[in-house]
């Protein structure tokens, strides 16, 4: 299979996945990115068997509208059951690189709010060492040139993406030569730099549940295990 048969694989198996955990008053989170307009497009045959979603982005939302799912805010979401988005990079403690569609914080926002994060992705997300893919980091435009010397100093070669504005109005910048070996730590220590909005490591809050695409056929990881 190739990639795009992979990732529509585990679009149907993060449909099998879910189904069974679904009721009449769910509210489920959905992600951004090329498996999970997969999944949203599997997923308007099941509409009548949640009440609502919450969209991580406005392509996402546009796209869950034109099949007939209700949308709503997150700030009016007593609770989010489950969130399933793809991702950039996976290593084998479920931590991720997220970003590549500039919609990471209001990603790592929904992933936060719910009570089971799935991530769906095929085979080639799958790494030892997060970082070949460069880091996304989200930052208020003014502060873009600050810090990406303050990435730099960190051991990074940050790249502006030109042309790029996020649904919240920011700017991304793209580092690169990072060797990611301690996710959690980076994470923290990238947020804390003044003008940094978020980072696509999603190591604090890692997925819950892995559905890898592979040429034998979707395997399910879970934290702690393989």
């Amino acid at each position: 299979m190739n990639q795009e048969q992979l990732k529509q694989a585990v679009a149907r198996a993060a449909i099998d996945y879910i189904t069974p955990k679904l009721t009449p008053d769910s509210i489920i989170g959905i992600g951004t990115g090329s498996t999970a307009n997969f999944f949203i497009d599997d997923l308007a045959a099941h509409k009548k068997q949640f009440k609502a979603a919450v969209a991580s982005s406005d392509a996402s939302e546009e796209r869950l509208k034109a099949h007939g799912i209700t949308v709503i805010d997150l700030n009016d979401a007593p609770k989010l059951a489950l969130y399933i988005d793809g991702a950039d990079e996976t290593n084998a403690h479920l931590e991720l690189i997220k970003g590549g569609g500039a919609a990471l914080t209001r990603e790592k926002i929904v992933a936060a709010a719910a009570t089971e994060f799935i991530c769906i992705a095929d085979a080639s997300k799958q790494v030892e060492t997060l970082g070949n893919f460069p880091l996304p980091v989200e930052v208020i435009p003014m502060a873009r040139a600050y810090v990406a010397r303050e990435l730099q100093a960190l051991g990074g070669t940050p790249i502006y993406r030109e042309g790029v504005i996020t649904d919240n109005g920011g700017h991304i910048l793209d580092v690169h030569d990072l060797a990611i070996t301690q996710p959690i730590e980076l994470e923290t220590q990238i947020n804390h730099i003044t003008g940094v909005i978020t980072n696509g490591l999603f190591a604090k809050r890692s997925a819950d549940v892995l559905l890898l695409g592979t040429e034998q056929g979707v395997t399910v990881h879970s934290k702690g295990k393989t």
